[in-house]
């Protein structure tokens, strides 16, 4: 790492925070010289835009384009032909908001930076010109030229002052995951640590997967990515994805193992070794090599009568294999990335396909209830201005639109308001300080950019930080746009005071609206997301859904990511099965053994199919607690019909997913008996 690189990382935060502030007065003292009527929302929209990484802050700034122009076109469109109609004009602007709220929750994505943009922004410029509609046009257009030369100053100043690209964010990231990775990985083999924080450590895992992902999604945006890098990172996040439920599969295929001494034995110095070569790092290529070799070599016959402890031995050491494969793939994977080579060039084991494409979780139902509160919000508190004839009154739906926007993913509004009310009292209190005390004396452009530096540098600091990113770019943008800036000072109390009551209001309207509307909370959000993992195991079983198991490994490990965020809520026993990722690990199984036992007699396909035919409409309604016992006698009878099957790679690659699906299913069950299958029958 260089010395530049190294200072850009060490003070990443400080350097954010000057860079924005400084594009900020860049884009205020331009609007201020091309004598645009509010120079302030040009600097209002480089704090909007800004973001730690070039390639992020350039990819809002494109989406914010979009979105400002597609709600310019609303506001034309809806404003002067339904002015005269305030009643129905507030409701369409409402039902605009909602509508493109909810496009933005359901997309998931940095793209959906632009429908969420596109909903606001009407309320953002409709509202205050509903006493001048005869103005809209001229207004709309010098608010979107305001609005773009703010995002033109933040990306260019981005791009030539200490540029920080998201690829080498996103590898900083992902050498923390894989390091992560590899001390779970150790943990498990070696059996340290409980099984509490094995799942912990999965969860977050699961979580800083998701991050890496979503910030990925920026690479595109910079020139100086190389497609080799684009491609590296993709089929490096592949193999990420099959890490968790490997791990998870070891750590249950190891239980049967551990009243056995003599088969624990057999296991417990391979899996020791294996641990010493994550912990060096898992770089040596030779030790990879003799690994596999050991492996298949303690790898038992599988005979007709088998017991469980050879069965679980074998896939035990399938599964162990398979972590040898990916955690090398990984590491040649980063070299690669680190000299800038070509992946394609490399020999990796694990294959993924560089076409597969991760789907995330998407709650339909929940987007919408979030959408229609915020809606709602905006439709009364327009209500409530109209039917008091309060004429500052119209920025309080303004308000509850934009302040709705931000928090609409919040799980439990009324909390989240509360906490933010609080926010929105110190800008109220700085507005006052520097309208009253400190811009009546400031005499220069000059003077006035170093009396606005302390508190926004301090904003911007805060906004840098994980911890404060949220507080520190309310308060960033809020007060630009509450301290209205212009070539010229008036200070007007009655203006502020009426101003500062309509925030408030429209704060406190929107946090008891959206509080009403989603009583239900976490809670009901994290049973949802639990129940939709059995619902997706159900239609894998039945084949009704994508059959593709890159795509229901990242949907799966999305729904975890999620779910981190509300564990607190989850049943102890639920947490565990989702921590370990039970049904995608199921999934993948069933997957794995409907391509298998293609080479399977007819009968034994049979019986495979059997069995899931009856494991999917038992899933499609479970939510909690063991499944039936007649369940686990049927796949039983599955195994041992496999077992009598010839010999083959496909037969053991089947016993292999079926006891898979045995230990992810049915963990605490007695163990598998061998059993006599007569001639010509199928496990029922």
């Amino acid at each position: 790492m260089t010395q530049a690189a190294s200072f850009r990382d060490r003070h990443a935060a400080l350097i954010f925070a000057l860079r924005t502030f400084a594009a900020a007065m860049l884009a205020f003292s331009i609007a201020l010289l091309l004598d645009m009527p509010r120079p302030y929302w040009a600097m209002a929209s480089v704090y909007i835009t800004s973001n730690l990484f070039t390639g992020a802050t350039t990819s809002k700034a494109v989406y914010r384009i979009l979105g400002t122009l597609i709600g310019a076109a609303g506001t034309i469109v809806l404003v002067p032909n339904l002015v005269n109609a305030p009643e129905l004009l507030s409701l369409c602007i409402a039902l605009w908001v909602g509508i493109f709220l909810y496009l933005s929750l359901i997309d998931g994505t940095p793209r959906s930076y632009v429908f969420m943009l596109a909903g606001y922004t009407v309320a953002l410029l409709g509202f205050p010109i509903v006493s001048t509609p005869q103005s809209a046009f001229d207004i709309v257009v010098s608010r979107v030229q305001e609005i773009m030369l703010g995002i033109v100053c933040a990306s260019v100043v981005a791009m030539l002052v200490l540029p920080r690209s998201v690829a080498s964010g996103v590898t900083i990231q992902t050498d923390a995951w894989l390091a992560g990775a590899r001390r779970l990985a150790a943990d498990v083999l070696t059996g340290r640590g409980s099984d509490r924080e094995h799942d912990g450590e999965r969860i977050r895992l699961a979580a800083a997967a998701a991050e890496i992902d979503q910030l990925g999604r920026h690479l595109g945006f910079e020139a100086t990515t190389s497609t080799s890098i684009g491609l590296g990172l993709q089929l490096l996040r592949q193999h990420m994805l099959s890490l968790l439920p490997l791990l998870g599969s070891i750590e249950d295929r190891k239980l049967p193992l551990g009243p056995h001494d003599e088969a624990a034995a057999r296991i417990s110095s391979m899996c020791t070794r294996i641990a010493a070569w994550l912990e060096g790092g898992g770089r040596d290529g030779q030790e990879a090599d003799a690994l596999r070799a050991a492996l298949d070599k303690a790898r038992p016959v599988l005979s007709v009568d088998a017991g469980w402890i050879e069965i679980a031995i074998s896939g035990l050491i399938v599964r162990l294999r398979n972590l040898v494969d990916v955690m090398q793939d990984c590491q040649l994977l980063r070299e690669a990335l680190a000299e800038g080579r070509n992946p394609e060039s490399l020999h990796l084991v694990v294959s993924h396909g560089a076409t597969a494409v991760a789907v995330p979780h998407r709650d339909y139902w929940s987007a919408l209830l979030a959408a229609g509160s915020v809606a709602l919000a905006v439709l009364c508190c327009s209500c409530f201005s109209i039917a008091t004839g309060w004429s500052d009154g119209v920025a309080a739906p303004l308000f509850a639109a934009v302040v709705g926007s931000f928090l609409a993913g919040a799980d439990d509004p009324l909390p989240a308001f509360r906490n933010f009310y609080g926010l929105f009292l110190v800008v109220i209190a700085v507005h006052g300080i520097y309208l009253f005390g400190v811009l009546p004396r400031i005499t220069a452009l000059e003077v006035l950019i170093v009396a606005l530096m302390p508190p926004f540098v301090l904003f911007g600091w805060m906004a840098a930080r994980p911890a404060t990113a949220r507080i520190g770019a309310i308060l960033a943008i809020y007060l630009s746009v509450q301290l209205a800036l212009t070539e010229t000072y008036s200070a007007d109390f009655i203006t502020y005071a009426n101003s500062s009551v309509a925030l408030m209001l429209g704060v406190a309207l929107t946090g008891v609206t959206c509080g009403i509307v989603r009583m239900a909370g976490a809670d009901w959000i994290a049973k949802r997301l639990l129940q939709s993992n059995w619902t997706a195991l159900a239609s894998v079983a039945e084949r009704t859904s994508d059959q593709d198991p890159f795509a229901l490994a990242s949907l799966m490990q999305h729904r975890l990511a999620l779910l981190a965020a509300r564990i607190a809520v989850v049943p102890a026993d639920a947490r565990n099965g989702a921590a370990n990722l039970r049904q995608l690990r199921t999934a993948l199984n069933i997957l794995g053994v409907r391509r298998s036992s293609l080479g399977l007699s007819r009968c034994a396909r049979a019986a495979t199919e059997a069995f899931f035919a009856r494991l999917a409409p038992i899933c499609r309604t479970h939510t909690a607690g063991a499944l039936p016992d007649d369940l686990v006698g049927q796949l039983d009878g599955t195994i041992a019909l496999t077992l009598q099957e010839s010999r083959s790679e496909a037969r053991d690659d089947v016993l292999v997913g079926l006891t898979g699906v045995r230990s992810g299913l049915f963990p605490e069950s007695p163990a598998y008996q061998p059993q006599q299958i007569e001639s010509g029958t199928i496990a029922a």
